[in-house]
């Protein structure tokens, strides 16, 4: 069974730059969306920089960590 995290990440606005404001959908099977909530748009984690990516990086390590005990539990 394939279940999904979803996250919202707002960043705080600097200068004349418009905020970003996205929803990262992590499923369990190693899949990711990440959707511009202004355009409704899909982008990649390569389109992704600063605290977006950071957030990104933060929330993917998390999973992974989490899939591993999981496995270990199970298989230990």
């Amino acid at each position: 069974m394939v279940t999904c995290e979803k996250f919202r990440f707002m960043e705080p606005s600097k200068g004349a730059r418009p905020p970003k404001d996205l929803t990262f959908k992590f499923y369990t099977d190693g899949r990711l969306e990440i959707i511009d909530n202004h355009t409704g748009s899909r982008m990649t984690p390569r389109d992704l920089s600063g605290a977006s990516y950071d957030f990104y990086v933060r929330h993917r390590i998390a999973m992974i960590k989490r899939d591993l005990h999981d496995k270990i539990r199970k298989y230990a």
